[in-house]
């Protein structure tokens, strides 16, 4: 941690910055408690963690220092109360210069940033620049409609013919707001797992679809063939992964999945049988397995 102080001299309605330095008790003399308010030293410095925002990565460490030492004698000193007049929202109110280390960086300097305005029990706003991402737990908070899950034949199904299930899903949007900037979110499924309801389980890349009648029965990417009958019961999870967007610009990955289930479908596998009869029914309309 680093201990500075900035002396400011005002001339022609413009203030001068001048590094210099200056004691602890003078610092806190001048700052009063408001540094120690905020876990920080009592060197004039104080370092800052602000609370944990989701979707804020939190790559930096802050710190702060007034932007002047009092020394009502000095020039610098008027300068400092004109300086810290612009604090006046709140009582008390004093000019503050901000700092940031970016902890990504091994060996990183301190980067300056804005000033800013301090008040006494009034946590600070964070200066500068955030990093905005968009975590697997706001992905998973958002309200992704699940793909609608179809069959064919339909209803009914036969054993042991192949029963075409699919699912219908649809690429959506979302925007939220993270501290201020409009992130917009884009999901799309990449995964389907399936459960048929008789104790059999599918994995897939793929969501499957319908066919034409004709080819009903055959075997597709996502059909089962029910060796029993009955009922039972379809279900599905789709795996959705998304990317993001802050304020427009570019898109990138979202660092996580969301696995959201559709409603199940209910099916009832009938059985099957064929008989073979001897009349003719251009004969006999009314034999057996005529009409």
């Amino acid at each position: 941690m680093r201990r500075f102080v900035l002396f400011f001299l005002a001339i022609a309605l413009t203030t001068t910055c001048i590094n210099s330095t200056a004691n602890a008790a003078e610092i806190d003399g001048y700052f009063d408690n408001q540094t120690a308010a905020l876990n920080g030293t009592r060197d004039g410095t104080a370092k800052v963690e602000f609370p944990k925002t989701e979707g804020v990565a939190e790559t930096f460490v802050y710190s702060y220092a007034p932007a002047c030492a009092q020394n009502t004698d000095t020039l610098s000193g008027t300068a400092c109360a004109a300086l810290d007049a612009r604090c006046s929202a709140e009582p008390d109110g004093r000019m503050v210069v901000w700092e940031r280390l970016d902890t990504r960086t091994p060996g990183a300097a301190w980067e300056r940033l804005e000033q800013a305005c301090l008040y006494p029990g009034k946590p600070p706003e964070r200066p500068g620049d955030v990093v905005i991402t968009v975590t697997e737990k706001q992905l998973r908070e958002l309200p992704i409609k699940a793909p609608e899950l179809g069959s064919q034949p339909g209803r009914h199904t036969l054993k042991g013919a192949e029963t075409n299930i699919y699912a219908e899903p649809a690429d959506q949007s979302f925007t939220i707001d993270i501290l201020g900037r409009k992130v917009e979110i884009r999901v799309k499924a990449t995964e389907y797992h399936w459960s048929y309801g008789d104790g059999a389980s599918l994995v897939t890349s793929a969501p499957g679809g319908p066919i034409p009648e004709a080819r009903w029965g055959e075997k597709t990417v996502t059909s089962h063939a029910y060796t029993q009958t009955g009922d039972v019961s379809v279900g599905l999870a789709t795996v959705f992964t998304g990317e993001f967007s802050v304020d427009g610009g570019a898109f990138q990955p979202v660092a996580g999945t969301a696995r959201v289930p559709s409603a199940s479908k209910a099916l009832s596998v009938w059985r099957s049988e064929v008989k073979l009869y001897a009349d003719d029914c251009a004969a006999n309309p009314v034999g057996p397995g005529c009409g």
